[in-house]
């Protein structure tokens, strides 16, 4: 496995980079801003590193190499440090103890005749089996979970190390999760965004949360509208927000309303619209937040999010993406990161709806719990099991 850093004024520029180098099969593990190093490097302006990795034909060791502890956090805002992304060794550890911890126990002999014990399980069954179940334990979709197995079994030939299987399942849990995408501005005017979901899920604090983002550390003009004329103190909510924040705020009740505030405020960056959240049986309010969205479609540039909570159960997450999948094109955002210490939901609507993930949300704090989606902390949990 070759892993190196590359470095450029933008992400494309430092990927750039990295598949002239390494190739197009190159995966890209890790992009982060950062500082030139050096005396005047405050003066300098953020660049962009991205750590890549290519795999390579490898020789066959007799025992893997031991690595070390990693500890990691799904959460990642943009003040917070880190991960060290150096190796898949660093990355992967906690799962690599686990397995040695499991084959020892299953090598213990069991007093019995050497003729009468048993065919034990080969190290790489045993391994496979304990990734499935910590798969599993993680509410990854038995379906999901198989087609891992699947796809490890067709790499897992004579001589094959643990460690490299195991680099194997990452990447490809990263490659079907991709790199999340964000909120950005419209080619010109401004970018509409709408935010739908049901009720219950954070879906007005996590608005205030990007806008703040948006507002503060972007220096970026922005509008805050609410279509939620059902509920009050959600109205409310977003209004003090907007008032913090010194924004423009204003309610809206029509169509014809909608089109008079892209009028208004053309000349801002972002306008971003909370929309009532509803059960996603309700028919009447689900048409009527889709006709606000198709009005605008051929006019501004409009991205829409759905909002999901992580604590949510899998069949109910089914019914919700599945009353959105024939309307509107949109991504996934989930909250409440905190409140739960299973993810696998983030795998399997990934790969049920095939809708890119956004951000993710890990408390209430405007606008610190937030962050942007991490596929690679995100599967190191997954197969951890933490």
């Amino acid at each position: 496995m070759i892993i190196k850093k590359f470095q450029g004024k933008t992400e494309s520029e430092a990927v750039g980079a990295a598949k002239a180098e390494l190739g197009a099969a190159v995966v890209i593990m890790n992009v982060k801003k950062t500082k030139k190093k050096g005396f005047f490097s405050f003066l300098s302006s953020p660049i962009v590193e991205v750590t890549a990795a290519l795999e390579e034909e490898r020789e066959v060791k007799p025992e893997p190499p031991k690595m070390p502890v990693f500890r990691d956090v799904i959460m990642e805002p943009k003040e917070k440090a880190e991960p060290d992304n150096n190796s898949i060794e660093e990355k992967l550890e906690s799962i690599h103890t686990l397995i040695e911890q499991q084959i020892a126990k299953e090598s213990v002999p069991e007093k019995k005749k050497a003729e009468e014990e048993p065919e034990k399980p080969s190290e790489m069954a045993m391994f496979l089996r304990l990734v499935y179940g910590t798969l599993v334990e993680n509410e990854v979709d038995e379906k999901y979970a198989n087609e891992i197995m699947d796809e490890i079994e067709k790499v897992n030939k004579p001589g094959v190390t643990i460690d490299f299987a195991l680099s194997n399942i990452y990447q490809k849990m990263i490659l079907k999760f991709g790199q999340g995408k964000m909120i950005e501005p419209a080619e010109s005017g401004p970018k509409v965004v709408f935010f739908v979901g049901p009720t219950g899920v954070g879906k007005t604090t996590t608005i205030a949360k990007i806008a703040s983002s948006f507002c503060i550390n972007e220096k970026k003009k922005i509008v805050l509208l609410t279509a939620d004329t059902y509920r009050i103190a959600a109205t409310e909510q977003l209004k003090t927000y907007a008032n913090i924040m010194d924004v423009p705020f204003r309610v809206i009740y029509s169509v014809e309303d909608v089109e008079k505030a892209i009028e208004d405020y053309k000349d801002y960056d972002y306008i971003l619209i909370d929309t009532a959240g509803h059960s996603h049986n309700n028919k009447e309010q689900k048409e009527n937040m889709e006709q606000f969205i198709h009005l605008l479609e051929g006019k501004v540039e409009v991205e829409v999010y759905l909002v999901v909570s992580a604590t949510t159960k899998y069949k109910d997450l089914l019914n919700i993406v599945d009353s959105y999948k024939e309307s509107v094109d949109y991504r996934l955002i989930f909250t409440k990161i905190d409140e739960t210490t299973t993810l696998g939901n983030l795998y399997n609507l990934r790969l049920y709806t095939g809708r890119e993930l956004s951000y993710v949300t890990c408390g209430q704090n405007v606008p610190d719990d937030i962050g942007h989606f991490n596929p690679q902390a995100t599967v190191k949990q997954l197969l951890s099991g933490r």
